[in-house]
């Protein structure tokens, strides 16, 4: 499973590659990954299906480089809004409320591409140890930022906790957005149920 992106030392090689990327994500997103067929995204991307087989071995290859690439843009645009320096202890619940629209944002730009992943990591083993891969990389840096600004003897475990929030968090944002079934009526109030959550989770009651 490739982790990391691909280098190019010709600009053409590079721009077919990005080319390749881009029309698969599309495709995935609107078609799903079963009626994609790498037929589909070379036509998509304009060149023919030998050059998308010299790039890649088969849809299932590009379908990890578009999933590490959209996990990656998602969680980056999460964690940014979760920073040390954001928690001040007058604005607390604000930060956290702001990353969960973030996070709510992010889920809804592109709901096919997420099913699509939900679907595969259900049914495919190298899909699943990526989405794992991608998860811890997340707890691991959700548990260094708990460590970091909460009280160790409201949270004596940063780890377990950055484990049970974010996946509460993750889930919920799910049912928030419609990915899991029907969404709340009253989204506002969702947001905010879950953000007093966090909060408590983190900082404890405030008295």
């Amino acid at each position: 499973m490739r982790v990391a992106p691909r280098k190019f030392t010709q600009e053409r090689a590079r721009k077919t590659y990005e080319s390749l990327i881009d029309a698969a994500a599309a495709l995935f997103a609107r078609e799903g990954f079963d009626a994609t067929q790498t037929p589909d995204i070379a036509a998509e991307a304009g060149v023919s299906v030998g050059t998308f087989y010299r790039y890649f071995g088969d849809k299932r290859e590009v379908f990890l480089e578009v999933m590490r690439r959209f996990l990656a843009e998602g969680r980056d645009a999460v964690l940014s809004q979760l920073t040390p320096d954001r928690f001040d202890p007058r604005d607390r619940r604000a930060t956290i409320e702001h990353a969960i629209n973030v996070l709510l944002e992010n889920v809804r730009r592109a709901p096919g591409m997420q099913r699509a992943f939900m679907e595969m990591a259900m049914r495919d083993d190298e899909v699943a140890q990526f989405r794992v891969a991608s998860e811890d990389l997340s707890y691991r840096q959700v548990s260094a930022l708990i460590e970091a600004i909460c009280p160790r003897d409201l949270v004596p475990d940063p780890a377990a906790t950055a484990y049970v929030v974010h996946t509460a968090v993750i889930e919920c944002s799910l049912y928030i957005a419609g990915l899991r079934g029907n969404p709340p009526d009253d989204e506002e109030r969702a947001v905010a149920a879950l953000t007093e959550m966090v909060f408590r989770a983190l900082f404890g009651i405030e008295r």
